[in-house]
């Protein structure tokens, strides 16, 4: 079993066409340029793809066109690829996740249940089915600013102790004393990923394995950087580029995600397209403030 996806993994946007379509040749581009400016691995479909307002026929082709590109042997090199499954469902996370596990990507991202609002037992059970029923390696994703509910560390070693596909987890629930839980009862290769950019480094000061990113679209080589000089114990380093990467990791959050990302991304002339209602093109202040953050790091 493959356990290790990459120090920085991009949690990839989705982007479409004036008309509302998927843009996979966009999607393909942009997995591309991001490989070569520093992400170690591509999640697709996840929150930042919009994965919400995708078909399943649209993010099965996705999964398929970035496994293509990027996710096989190409002059010698292989570049994980993530496919988010999760959902509410956990039957239908479980039906939908043998179909992406059957294009062949490296490991499947499920989310703790939002809205329902799970116990820690129903977290247990949902994920250990998942797990069950799955033979590629399960990534955890917490996130309680989305869903409401956390899914704690003594629930975690209880799914570890049982599943031993269940390899890691994104955690973006921003508490030292989670992670340091994580690291307390979790077995020593279990993957702790950074789930918030501006939080990356103190989960590596953790031990953590590095970070699924959004900040990585337009900044993932100072991103890996700092993954790189954490690891190798390089402080001092590793704490200058927290202190330069902090404003983009924090902007791109100032109104909902993709929003922000989406905007800097074709502000960059790189393929970051349109949106999905939900969510809306950045109005003008917000597209001029992004302007602004960019210009400030460097990047226009």
């Amino acid at each position: 079993m493959m356990k290790t996806f990459g120090r920085v993994i991009t949690a990839m946007i989705t982007p479409f066409t004036e008309d509302g379509a998927v843009d996979y040749e966009g999607a393909v581009a942009l997995a591309k340029h991001l490989i070569d400016h520093g992400s170690e691995g591509i999640l697709v479909g996840g929150t930042t793809g919009e994965g919400a307002v995708l078909s399943e026929e649209e993010k099965l082709k996705l999964y398929d066109c970035i496994i293509r590109a990027v996710g096989q042997k190409a002059e010698g090199k292989k570049v994980p690829v993530i496919g988010n499954v999760g959902g509410i469902d956990t039957k239908a996370s479980i039906e939908f996740g043998k179909k992406v596990e059957a294009l062949g990507v490296d490991a499947v991202l499920a989310i703790v249940p939002f809205y329902v609002k799970p116990t820690q037992e129903g977290m247990y059970q949902h994920f250990k089915a998942i797990a069950d029923a799955l033979h590629t390696p399960v990534i955890l994703y917490n996130v309680p600013g989305r869903t409401s509910v956390s899914i704690q560390p003594a629930t975690i070693k209880r799914l570890v102790d049982v599943c031993p596909n269940i390899v890691g987890i994104k955690d973006a629930a921003g508490s030292w004393d989670q992670v340091t839980l994580e690291k307390t009862l979790l077995p020593d290769d279990f993957l702790i990923y950074s789930g918030d950019d501006s939080f990356t480094y103190p989960i590596m000061m953790a031990g953590g394995a590095g970070v699924i990113s959004v900040s990585s679209h337009i900044i993932g080589d100072d991103m890996l950087a700092m993954v790189d000089a954490c690891q190798k114990g390089d402080l001092k380093t590793a704490f200058e580029l927290h202190k330069k990467t902090y404003p983009i990791n924090k902007g791109l959050f100032f109104i909902a995600s993709p929003i922000p990302v989406k905007t800097a991304l074709n502000l960059l002339g790189l393929p970051g397209g349109k949106f999905r209602l939900p969510m809306v093109d950045a109005n003008e202040s917000e597209t001029a403030h992004i302007t602004q953050m960019l210009k400030d790091y460097g990047l226009m």
